[in-house]
C-alpha cells in the first residue's frame, strides 16, 4: 500500500476523470471544501460510500486498505460501460457474449471509419 491519504486518493481519481475536486463535490451535492476538510478530520461513512460509488471503487480503497485492481475509467469509458449494461441487462450469458462480439465489430468498424477519414484529410 502507498502512504496516500483519503484526500490524495480522491484527488487522483478526480484527475483521472478530468474533474476538479469542486466539480466532484458539486456532482455529489457536497460542500465545496468537504474534501479539503478530510485532510484533518474523518469523513462520515455515508459520504465515503457516495464517493466510492461515484468513482466505482471500494470504501476500503479510499481508506487505503486495498489497492484498485484494474484501471479507473474516464467519463467516456464509464458511459460506454453503462450503455453496454443497460442494453444487455436482460440477456442471458450467450446473448451477452453475442452482444459483446457484435459491439466489438461495430467499434472496430467505427475506428476504421475514423482512421480512413483522417487519412483523406491528411
Amino acid at each position: 500500500m502507498t502512504d496516500m491519504t483519503t484526500f490524495d486518493r480522491i484527488k487522483e481519481l478526480a484527475e483521472k476523470r478530468g474533474k476538479s475536486l469542486p466539480a466532484v463535490s458539486a456532482d455529489l451535492k457536497f460542500s465545496d471544501n468537504l474534501f479539503y476538510r478530510w485532510k484533518t478530520s474523518n469523513p462520515k461513512a455515508s459520504d465515503l460510500a457516495k464517493v466510492a460509488d461515484y468513482f466505482h471503487v471500494s470504501v476500503d480503497y479510499l481508506l487505503g486498505r486495498e489497492e484498485i485492481k484494474g484501471e479507473v475509467l474516464d467519463d467516456t469509458e464509464e458511459k460506454l460501460v453503462a450503455a453496454f449494461r443497460l442494453e444487455s441487462k436482460d440477456l442471458d450469458d450467450d446473448g451477452k457474449r453475442r452482444f459483446n462480439n457484435s459491439l466489438q465489430n461495430l467499434i472496430k468498424a467505427a475506428r476504421e471509419t475514423i482512421d480512413d477519414s483522417k487519412k483523406r484529410k491528411g
